[in-house]
């Protein structure tokens, strides 16, 4: 009998995925010049990250590869618009170069350490880790507040750069929004520094096991 093998490119959640992606670059194109068309690409790329996980879970179609198109989706997205806000306010520059490079590095090292450990996804928390990280992923309500928080950030310094807004406690509106999702950022930031910790005492766990074994291989 001939064994048929899927193809899981065309996996729903990863067909999705794909979608993202090129609505990702879509924004990035107009984000210095189209505010509007930007945001549209930009925020319903953000919110089918929610449909290509309950379309993985339906259609039992989970795949390493999946959760890799996810969050590198999620980080080159975020970076593109950081970016451009580099751009936009020059003088905080470096501020938006830092929590870039922690998002990235933070993210990617935490994700190929649980790769290394076998695990199935970059949200899996064993009891024994971090107490902070496991109400993070384990409490839904606590993740949604702080990655829409973090999003509403960056997104509300972006579209103020354009427009003020209705005023609001004698302000425009995107930046009281601003001000006040801005807390939620720094913590966001430093929940990603708590990632990059948590996954380099993982990863010299690794180290420190695949070592022993090889010396007693070597030994015998």
């Amino acid at each position: 009998m001939t064994e048929t093998k899927e193809n899981i490119f065309l996996f729903v959640p990863n067909i999705i995925g794909f979608g993202r992606v090129i609505l990702a670059i879509i924004a990035f194109y107009f984000m210095p010049t189209h505010c509007v068309l930007a945001c549209t690409c930009y925020i319903t790329s953000a919110l089918l990250d929610a449909f290509d996980g309950h379309a993985a879970r339906y259609f039992n179609q989970s795949t390493k590869f999946g959760a890799m198109l996810d969050q590198l989706t999620d980080r080159a997205g975020t970076a593109g618009l950081m970016m451009t806000l580099a751009t936009f306010y020059p003088k905080y520059t470096f501020w938006l170069q830092l929590s870039m490079a922690i998002d990235i590095t933070c993210h990617w090292l935490y994700l190929h350490t649980s790769t290394l450990q076998g695990k199935t996804s970059h949200k899996f928390i064993d009891m024994s880790e971090n107490p902070i990280m496991h109400l993070y992923y384990t409490n839904k309500n606590v993740l949604f507040f702080m990655c829409a928080g973090n999003e509403a950030f960056y997104a509300a310094l972006y579209v103020m750069y354009f427009y003020s807004g209705p005023t609001v406690m004698g302000m425009g509106l995107f930046k009281l929004i601003a001000l006040l999702s801005m807390p939620i950022a720094v913590v966001k930031a430093a929940i990603s520094v708590l990632h990059g910790i948590v996954a380099s005492v993982n990863l010299s766990i690794i180290d420190v096991n695949e070592r022993a074994a090889l010396a007693q291989k070597q030994n015998n």
